[in-house]
C-alpha cells in the first residue's frame, strides 16, 4: 500500500466557533483513506496550513502509510531549520491521525486496540456553557443546569469580559496580546459570574477556568486569587501567554488553584520543562496541534511518570474529539476530555453517525480506525475554494 495524496478540506460550517473546519484526508492506492483534523483559531492560519499540507503531500506520496513513526519524523525534521513548532507540527498532527485511521481500517481494529488496548469503557467529558446565552442571571442558571442535568461533572468557561484593558482601550480594537491587563470592573464581573456558576452547579461539579493565555503576571495572579475566593475553582488554565515558562512559574508560586497548561504546547519537548519544573497540575495537549495520536500517547506517558493527569484540549470538530478519545482509552492517568458543548449534535451532518455523549461521557464504537467517517457529500458542497 502506498500514499497517493494528502488533501486538505477547508469547510464552511456553523458548527465551528470560527465558521470553518480544516480536515485532512490521506488516500492510498488500495482505496483505503484516513481522516485527520487541524482546525485552527484564525482564517489566516487555516489557509496557510492548506498550502503547507499540499507541499507535504508531494513529499510523502509513494510512502507506506503503515510507517507512522518514520513518516512523523520525516515530516517534522523537514521543518527544523524554519521552526519545528506551530504550523509544522499541526500538519504532522493531521497526517498522523489519518495514518492511524488507515492502519486501524487495514487491521480491522479501533485505534485504541493498536495502542495497548482499553483501560476504561468510556471517556469522561468536561464541557462548556454557551456564553453567548449569558444575557441575564436567569439565563446563566438555565445554561449551567442543562449541563449538570446532562450528566457532566465538570464544566469550563472564561469569565473575563472582553471589555476594556486597563488603559481604557477596547479589546476588540487591540491586535492580539499587548499588555495583558484587565480592569477592576471586569475583574469584579468575572468573580460574580464565577460565584453564580458555582452556586448553580453545586459542590460536586468541577469548575474549570480558562484564561486563554492573555494576562501578564500580576494580572493573572490577581484574577486567579479573586476567583479562588469567589467560587472554589478547580483549575486555572493558561494564565499567561505560552512563550515564557518563567511567567507561568511566577503565577504558580503565588496562587493556590491548580494550574492547567498545554493546548499551545507542541510535541513532547515542550512538555518536558513544564513537568521537570513542576509548573502544572494538569496537562492538556490538543491531539490536532501537538503532534497527533503518536505524540499524544508519548506525552501522556511522560505525564504518567510524574503522576500528572492528562486532559486533552478540544476546540474544533469531530475528528479532534474522537482522536483524543482513542488515545485516552489507553491512558491510565486520564482526567477528562474537553468538548465544546454538552450536546454534540451539531456534528451530525459532518459524520456518518452521531457521537454518543450521553450521561457526560463519550462511548467509542468498536468500528475500525477512528470509528467515524466524514460525510463527503457535505464536505464537497461546503468546501471553501482557495487560490
Amino acid at each position: 500500500m502506498k500514499i497517493t495524496s494528502v488533501r486538505p478540506w477547508l469547510i464552511r460550517s456553523d458548527a465551528s466557533y470560527w465558521g470553518e473546519f480544516l480536515f485532512v484526508e490521506v488516500t492510498t492506492d488500495e482505496g483505503v483513506s484516513g481522516w485527520g483534523e487541524i482546525t485552527t483559531t484564525t482564517r489566516l492560519a487555516n489557509r496557510a496550513l492548506c498550502t503547507i499540507l499540499r507541499q507535504i503531500g508531494a513529499a510523502v506520496t509513494g510512502e507506506d502509510p503503515a510507517r507512522i513513526e518514520y513518516l512523523w519524523h520525516k515530516i517534522f525534521r523537514s521543518f527544523t531549520y524554519m521552526g519545528s513548532r506551530g504550523a509544522a507540527v499541526e500538519c504532522v498532527s493531521a497526517i498522523d491521525i489519518a495514518l492511524w485511521d488507515i492502519r486501524g481500517k487495514v487491521l480491522g481494529k479501533p485505534i485504541y486496540e493498536l495502542l495497548g488496548g482499553p483501560v476504561r469503557d468510556e471517556i469522561a467529558l468536561y464541557t462548556h456553557p454557551n456564553q453567548a446565552k449569558f444575557t441575564s442571571k436567569e439565563a446563566v442558571v438555565r445554561e449551567i443546569r442543562d449541563i449538570v442535568e446532562s450528566g457532566h461533572t465538570a464544566l469550563k468557561f472564561d469569565p473575563f469580559p472582553q471589555g476594556r484593558t486597563a488603559d481604557g482601550q477596547s479589546r476588540e480594537q487591540r491586535d492580539g496580546y499587548l499588555d495583558g491587563s484587565m480592569t477592576r470592573k471586569d475583574e469584579r464581573e468575572a468573580a460574580e459570574l464565577t460565584a453564580l456558576i458555582r452556586e448553580t452547579a453545586g459542590s460536586d461539579v468541577d469548575i474549570l477556568i480558562d484564561a486563554h493565555g492573555r494576562f501578564d503576571v500580576p494580572t493573572a495572579i490577581r484574577l486567579c486569587r479573586s476567583l479562588e475566593e469567589a467560587g472554589q475553582i478547580d483549575w486555572f488554565e493558561e494564565p499567561c501567554p505560552p512563550e515564557s515558562l518563567n511567567a507561568l512559574k511566577q503565577v504558580r508560586e503565588k496562587v493556590s488553584a491548580a494550574i492547567s497548561w498545554g493546548e499551545r504546547g507542541h510535541t513532547k519537548w515542550d512538555f518536558v520543562p513544564v513537568l521537570e519544573n513542576k509548573l502544572a497540575d494538569y496537562i492538556m495537549p490538543d491531539v490536532t496541534w501537538t503532534g497527533g495520536i503518536t505524540e499524544l500517547k508519548k506525552i501522556s506517558a511522560l505525564c504518567e511518570a510524574y503522576y500528572i493527569p492528562v486532559s486533552p484540549h478540544d476546540a474544533a470538530g469531530p475528528i479532534n474529539v474522537v482522536a483524543g478519545a482513542q488515545v485516552m482509552m489507553t491512558v491510565p492517568n486520564f482526567y477528562k476530555l474537553e468538548t465544546s458543548e454538552w450536546n454534540l449534535g451539531k456534528y451530525d451532518h459532518l459524520i456518518d453517525r452521531p457521537l454518543d455523549v450521553s450521561n457526560g461521557s463519550l462511548k467509542l464504537t468498536p468500528k475500525a480506525g477512528l470509528g467515524v467517517e466524514m460525510n463527503r457529500d457535505y464536505l464537497q458542497n461546503h468546501e471553501i475554494e482557495l487560490d
